[in-house]
């Protein structure tokens, strides 16, 4: 089975965490954490500063790893490494996706949570902000 690596920004702002919506693909309409593919000879944080600048035209700062995410969906293996991550600046527009919300821990289950998003919802439940 093929292997994906990617990697995801857990945006954080004061006790709220950014989930945004998948607006394309066979995953449309699914919730996330923002990122995508690591490219040839680039670092995980290098890709995520990147990622989130094309999906969000937003520049971030990554703070620290949270986790690494091992899944397998029916077709490929996912390999997501996630970020904690702030904004540099608070505004952010939505390139990629359908939605985005700010949520809480007490809501964090709130939204539908794609499968390997999931075990990141689990790691930040660990996780002390």
């Amino acid at each position: 089975m093929k292997t994906i690596n990617v990697v995801a920004a857990i945006i954080v702002k004061d006790t709220k965490i950014l989930a945004t919506q998948r607006g394309y693909g066979d995953f449309e309409g699914g919730w996330e954490f923002p990122g995508g593919k690591i490219e040839h000879e680039e670092t995980p944080e290098d890709a995520i500063v990147r990622e989130i600048q094309e999906e969000l035209n937003a520049s971030i700062s990554v703070e620290q790893f949270l986790t690494q995410v091992e899944h397998d969906y029916p077709t490929f293996h996912l390999s997501m490494k996630c970020f904690i991550c702030k904004l540099n600046d608070p505004s952010f527009q939505l390139l990629e996706h359908h939605a985005a919300k700010w949520l809480d821990m007490d809501h964090i289950d709130s939204v539908d949570w794609l499968p390997a998003d999931i075990k990141v919802v689990e790691a930040l439940k660990q996780h002390q902000f």
